[in-house]
């Protein structure tokens, strides 16, 4: 039996390092469940109570492990449940890939049972990438550009299957013209600062009587970096949420968490100090905060892209 689009599509995920993939089955996508269940569990599938969840579920999953977070529902009120899911981690910066089942393409416009407008609809909570497949061959370079796409930018990507065409014979792209061919991999770059900014902000952090640190997302793996910088200035360190795990709170300099659901120490310390230093973050503090307040930082001061940092209020 030749594989299908499902088991190429599947295939294609395992070879991107997907191991994990969260959501709930229905009609509009059993031609991927079946392929996936074809796999004997070499990519577990976890099935969630509700496909929202199933979309927090790959959110969390990028948040904890760095990875791609992946969920999957069926079509019509299946892909509209994954909105919020999708919203937490496009607000979080963390990459997730939504894999949306479809009416059959010959229904397409007859206004059918469960037809939505998928593309319109992940418009803005994954407009990084969206798109929705039509013929085999467009499989895979669809697949390799909404992985590469999340991962790189840090975006939620969407990828949407009409029923009929996952159970079809899969078939690479002809070597003619008007077809494109992608392959597996993406490298993240490593970004530092220009040298005169890093001396900048070293003057500045200098002239300060009162350092304040922020860090975030972005400086989870320099958490000794941050210590040492810390100590260095003689510095008190809040934390986004997602940054929790960068210091641990019972440092005598670090006083938790900011933000709606922040301590009051960190309160006092963002309204006491003169000069703010923020690490991974791009935390909107409120103007209130930054009236005697001199910015000194870069979010790439340390080699971490930018593009890790969380830049809602949290």
């Amino acid at each position: 039996m030749a594989p299908t689009v499902g088991d190429f599509f599947w295939e294609r995920l395992k070879a991107w390092g997907v191991t994990r993939v969260f959501g709930y089955p229905g009609d509009g996508i059993n031609g991927l469940l079946g392929a996936l269940q074809r796999r004997n569990g070499d990519i577990q599938f976890v099935q969630a109570r509700h496909e929202e969840m199933a979309a927090f579920m790959a959110s969390a999953h990028a948040k904890f492990t760095g990875e791609l977070g992946v969920c999957l529902a069926t079509s019509g009120p299946g892909a509209t449940h994954l909105l919020t899911g999708l919203y937490d981690a496009k607000l979080d910066h963390v990459p997730v890939l939504a894999i949306a089942g479809q009416q059959a393409r010959t229904a397409l416009g007859a206004h059918y049972q469960q037809e939505v407008d998928l593309i319109s609809m992940f418009k803005d909570v994954a407009g990084a990438f969206v798109q929705q497949a039509t013929v085999p061959a467009q499989v895979r370079h669809l697949t390799d550009r909404a992985i590469r796409t999340a991962l790189s930018q840090r975006k939620v990507t969407a990828l949407i299957f009409p029923n009929d065409l996952q159970e079809m014979p899969y078939e690479d792209p002809p070597r003619a013209h008007g077809t494109v061919f992608s392959g597996v991999g993406y490298c993240a770059p490593r970004v530092v600062p220009a040298e005169e900014d890093l001396r900048r902000a070293a003057n500045v952090l200098n002239e300060g009587s009162k350092v304040a640190m922020l860090v975030g997302a972005g400086a989870l793996d320099a958490g000794a970096e941050v210590r040492a910088i810390a100590e260095v200035l003689g510095a008190g360190v809040a934390k986004a949420l997602l940054g929790k795990a960068v210091l641990p709170d019972d440092l005598p300099y670090v006083t938790g968490s900011i933000g709606l659901l922040g301590t009051s120490a960190s309160w006092d310390l963002m309204q006491g100090c003169d000069t703010l230093l923020m690490i991974g973050s791009g935390f909107l503090i409120p103007s209130f905060c930054l009236r005697k307040v001199r910015r000194a930082a870069c979010r790439s001061t340390w080699t971490l892209p930018c593009c890790r940092c969380a830049t809602r209020w949290r």
